[in-house]
């Protein structure tokens, strides 16, 4: 948690409590405090001897902490029950968005996720909250920006740091690694564009263009410094790279150049939207150029990419860069290099975002699903397994082969690897904004079940009022609940192997109020609904059922 303690006591006086904090515990169970760097994290309490106790607590720092070890309390007795009590801080973010699975594992993940978001969002959002840095690093805030949205409301959060980011921007148009600017560098891959990254994503989840049209010029200075700073459009291989990925090296300039594409091509979406045609056909021009060149400096024939590394694959198969022709190959090679080192990723800050949705994008859901469940390590359940209740800045911060990793860079609170709560909302839950009409005006509704859960229900409350998907899947039957708030409309998905065998409401799909059927691909039935609440049943195929049962939901309000 992230706060402080508060102490209530009460003694002779001049006794001092001291309370020192930390996140792990060594094997003798005694703190582990070596990951604070120069942090001292330790509150020392002189007793004035008020005959009715005293309470303290500090209001000019905080921490981060899971334990606290006391000593010197009066008497040289244990604290007394409520002596001591966690304050949990952290900026105004209300929680909008809920998720529950029929998995602990994948429970604990979300609470994990959501655990370190409310920790580092402390006024700027910050890396970790407790070794002597905790500062607003730029990579860290645009992988995470997309499940912050769904987790909680940081429309003002995120607007006011905004302005930090663009404060900080240099004269040459280089956005700093860090926001407001007291460290570290500039003009980074990865971090520097999340200048672009940002603000687009803001827009695309809130629909508000004021954002875009306050940081344009800066988004416009970045791209300029990023052309500048290139060589026949590919970037330098500098910077951090897939920042702590796990037995892997993803070459910096391919991930650099793919970093400037990017940035272009959200700049030519902004100045389309700010209806800057000029702009966005000059922006759309470049980004092209800046494809072909990728493509010929890191690309082979064969669509193997430079560095030949999950995360290689991952950009440049999200970010659009590779031809229609070789895009089915570089998928294919990604989920080789999973399967090659036994169904374990090995991305890190930068490629973890993307890695889910990519896989599922390119029809490999069934490998996000066993990384999701995977509790060997690396991966998100190893560390619940050794009992995580935020999430963790490196895979291997502590691991049972080797301990503890170098406590110089070892924050068990830092919720950049918690960029998979995106994939979670949008695709296990199906809970999506249309880019084409952004602020949830227009829903996409698509869960995508995979092995390993046998029901998913969630709420996300959006600017036009809540919306929920619940599905539950039994056998050959599978059901889907779905709520589309006033004044919207959704395109809903329904999995189903038989598209005739969709109902919604206990009658033929088609035939329902309001539900328009579209098309059916991809073991997929798609209907445009308006606002209201619906319950979808389908058949999916299932060797003990015979195909002309009709679908009835098998749904209930509580799974």
């Amino acid at each position: 948690m992230v706060g402080w303690a508060r102490l209530r006591v009460k003694g002779q006086a001049g006794t001092k409590v001291t309370l020192r904090f930390a996140e792990m515990l060594k094997p003798d169970g005694t703190l582990y405090t070596d990951n604070y760097r120069a942090a001292r994290c330790t509150d020392e309490y002189i007793l004035r001897g008020s005959r009715r106790g005293e309470v303290y607590e500090p209001h000019f720092t905080f921490r981060g902490f899971r334990y606290v070890a006391v000593s010197g309390y009066p008497g040289g007795r244990r604290p007394d029950t409520g002596a001591i009590t966690g304050v949990v801080v952290h900026s105004d973010t209300p929680r909008i968005g809920t998720m529950e699975t029929s998995h602990p594992l994948v429970n604990q993940l979300l609470a994990n996720i959501d655990w370190g978001q409310r920790g580092n969002f402390l006024e700027v959002p910050t890396d970790c909250p407790q070794r002597d840095e905790r500062l607003g690093w730029t990579g860290d805030a645009q992988v995470f920006i997309r499940t912050a949205t769904y987790n909680r409301d940081v429309a003002a959060f995120f607007t006011k740091w905004m302005i930090d980011l663009e404060d900080a921007q240099s004269a040459a148009g280089a956005f700093p690694d860090v926001a407001p600017r007291v460290a570290a560098g500039e003009g980074t891959a990865a971090w520097g564009d999340a200048g672009t990254i940002c603000p687009w994503t803001l827009y695309e989840v809130y629909g508000d263009k004021r954002l875009l049209e306050k940081h344009y010029g800066a988004m416009q200075r970045w791209v300029r410094y990023l052309e500048t700073n290139s060589r026949d459009l590919l970037r330098p291989a500098a910077g951090y790279g897939d920042w702590l990925s796990i037995a892997a090296n993803t070459p910096k300039d391919v991930l650099a150049t793919a970093y400037f594409a990017r940035s272009v091509q959200l700049t030519a979406r902004a100045a389309q939207v700010l209806n800057k045609n000029e702009d966005a056909q000059r922006y759309q021009d470049l980004w092209e150029r800046i494809r072909v060149a990728f493509n010929r400096a890191y690309v082979a024939p064969d669509a193997r990419i430079k560095g030949d590394t999950q995360t290689a694959y991952v950009i440049a198969l999200h970010f659009d860069l590779l031809p229609e022709e070789k895009r089915a190959s570089a998928a294919r090679y990604l989920v080789a290099d999973i399967e090659k080192r036994g169904g374990h990723l090995s991305t890190g800050f930068v490629g973890v975002s993307h890695l889910c949705p990519v896989l599922t994008r390119f029809g490999y859901a069934d490998v996000a699903y066993r990384l999701l469940l995977k509790e060997t390590f690396p991966s998100w359940g190893y560390s619940i397994r050794q009992g995580a209740t935020t999430i963790w800045e490196r895979w291997d911060g502590w691991t049972e082969a080797k301990g503890f990793q170098d406590p110089g860079m070892n924050s068990f609170n830092h919720y950049s690897l918690g960029s998979v709560g995106e994939w979670l909302y949008a695709s296990v839950a199906g809970i999506d904004t249309d880019p084409a009409q952004p602020g949830f005006k227009r829903l996409i509704v698509r869960p995508q079940p995979g092995a390993g859960l046998s029901w998913c229900r969630a709420s996300y409350d959006s600017l036009h009022g809540t919306i929920a998907t619940a599905w539950q899947r039994e056998g050959s039957r599978f059901a889907l609940n779905v709520t589309v708030p006033p004044n919207t409309t959704a395109t809903v998905f329904v999995r189903t192997d038989f598209a005739d065998s969709v109902t919604e409401g206990g009658k033929a799909a088609g035939e329902a109020e309001g539900v328009r059927f579209l098309r059916y691909a991809d073991g997929y039935a798609a209907y445009e609904v308006p606002s209201g609440n619906y319950r979808f049943a389908s058949l999916l195929r299932d060797k003990q059922k015979a195909r002309s049962v009709r679908a009835t939901s098998v749904l209930q309000e509580t799974p």
